[in-house]
């Protein structure tokens, strides 16, 4: 055997090494991760970003396509996953995952993006070369290739289903839900094909910063000093950051004295607060409390009125998160670490009670675009005796005259209106609220009594409130 070390076999082209690129290589490790670890991208993204400008190998303008090609790609998985297989020899499954993803990022360059075609072809095959290797990349190359020989509605035309032989499954790859998600929603929405369209496309849209100003610890007009916050639609105490921003740049946020919370969330907790009562207003419950957007907010509201809020999270890290969201509350406050099913306070032991209850999630899409491929119909079976007992729970803490608000960041029907129907059957002395009031100036809020928001009419989260009074 020879010592002589081995010669590179000829191939006519001198051997280039990949070229790295830092953007496209932290989209893909985004995306493994929220593949491999079932994470959210909204935690995994930041710090990869922070990771990526403290190393200098990042700019503002970097760190906005590296957001684009996570958020993008996932939002339109469903659509990209219909168009690769049209472009592949075999089945999707059969594809292997971190392919597939690299495909994915490429896809949406062409269809989702103003990114020249060779370019966006060029630089995901560098990208297959640096994280797949050289054999692979030209699989990646040959599909790509395939891929942009047409626009993306070229592709809805060859690979959805026409809308009038399966209107559920022509907008389920139209617009990337599965299928039960968009029927889900339909049912929630009623109507016809415009309001669907409409709700599912603005699911995909990328959704604004919004802050909220913690009443007695900062004003809307001090976040309005902050470049491009423009006024939130309907909370007093909401500003949207119109052109994406930092929220962690802005001081009164830094100080705790603002946070970042949707418009949804916070009109959720003013109609509890605002709700009226029979009696004295002195002890509010958040019984559901993590991670703590909500308790804040109220903890303010209830400072003002000299009433105490007790907080309460099942999940001692998430108690954790609540305890931080309160730090400097004006008013009296404690956070527990306890389970809503089975509390450690007397029944009737207070004037106003928020259930935020643990659900599928549905109604926050745009701000989790991969929940959507995760969560199965079998999920709701999963949350609904949670929901029920935490609803019966919140009723018995309350006192006669007292007010609940029960609330939930999903549409489905399974997760709100038959709840509600369900608990009032089993408790008597209790009657719902029309919530529409409480909510001064917003449109759209159909025949009550509770209140179901909607992304594409309320540039909300789908949060859902009924508001119930203890009569007996």
């Amino acid at each position: 055997m020879s010592d002589q070390p081995r010669r590179p076999r000829k191939t006519g082209k001198p051997y280039r090494r990949p070229q790295k690129d830092p953007v496209r290589i932290l989209a893909f490790e985004a995306l493994r991760a929220v593949d491999e670890r079932d994470a959210y991208a909204n935690l995994v993204l930041p710090p990869l970003l922070r990771k990526a400008r403290e190393g200098g190998d990042f700019d503002a303008r970097d760190a906005a396509l590296a957001t684009e090609l996570v958020y993008g790609t996932l939002r339109r998985q469903g659509t990209y996953d219909a168009v690769i297989a049209a472009c592949v020899d075999r089945p999707l499954r059969e594809v292997d995952p971190p392919v597939l993803d690299v495909l994915s990022l490429g896809a949406h360059q062409l269809l989702g993006t103003r990114i020249p075609t060779h370019a966006a072809v060029s630089a995901s095959v560098e990208l297959a070369r640096v994280v797949l290797g050289d054999g692979r990349a030209k699989f990646v190359n040959a599909v790509l290739r395939k891929v942009a020989q047409d626009d993306l509605d070229g592709w809805l035309e060859r690979v959805a289903p026409p809308y009038d032989e399966d209107p559920e499954d022509h907008l389920a790859v139209v617009h990337s839900h599965p299928r039960w998600v968009v029927s889900a929603l339909w049912d929630s929405l009623g109507g016809g094909r415009a309001g669907i369209e409409d709700l599912l496309a603005a699911d995909n849209e990328r959704p604004e910063v919004t802050l909220v100003a913690r009443p007695g610890r900062a004003t809307r007009e001090e976040l309005l000093d902050e470049e491009a916050a423009v006024p939130g639609r309907w909370s007093p105490y909401a500003v949207r950051l119109s052109e994406g921003g930092e929220p962690g740049a802005v001081e009164a946020v830094r100080e705790n004295r603002a946070g970042v919370q949707d418009e949804g969330s916070q009109l959720v907790a003013l109609a509890l607060g605002n709700a009226p009562l029979d009696g004295p207003d002195r002890r509010w419950l958040d019984g559901c409390a993590g991670p703590g957007g909500k308790a804040a907010l109220l903890g303010a509201l209830a400072a003002e009125r000299g009433a105490f809020l007790l907080a309460s999270e099942k999940q001692p890290h998430r108690a954790g998160l609540v305890a931080r969201a309160l730090d400097g509350n004006p008013g009296p406050y404690q956070v527990i670490a306890a389970d809503g099913t089975r509390p450690p306070w007397r029944p009737g032991s207070f004037d106003r009670v928020l259930v935020d209850v643990p659900c599928t999630g549905l109604g926050a899409l745009r701000r989790r675009p991969e929940a959507r491929w995760r969560r199965r119909p079998e999920d709701l079976d999963g949350f609904a005796p949670l929901q029920r007992g935490l609803l019966r729970s919140a009723l018995e803490a309350v006192r006669v005259g007292g007010v609940v608000g029960y609330a939930t960041c999903s549409p489905h029907l399974a997760e709100t209106r038959s709840v509600v129907a369900d608990v009032l059957k089993q408790v008597p002395g209790t009657e719902l609220l029309d919530a529409r009031p409480l909510l001064p100036g917003v449109p759209d809020l159909g025949e009550g009594p509770d209140v179901q928001l909607w992304p594409h009419l309320h540039g909300t989260d789908a949060m859902y409130l009924a508001l119930v009074r203890r009569t007996a």
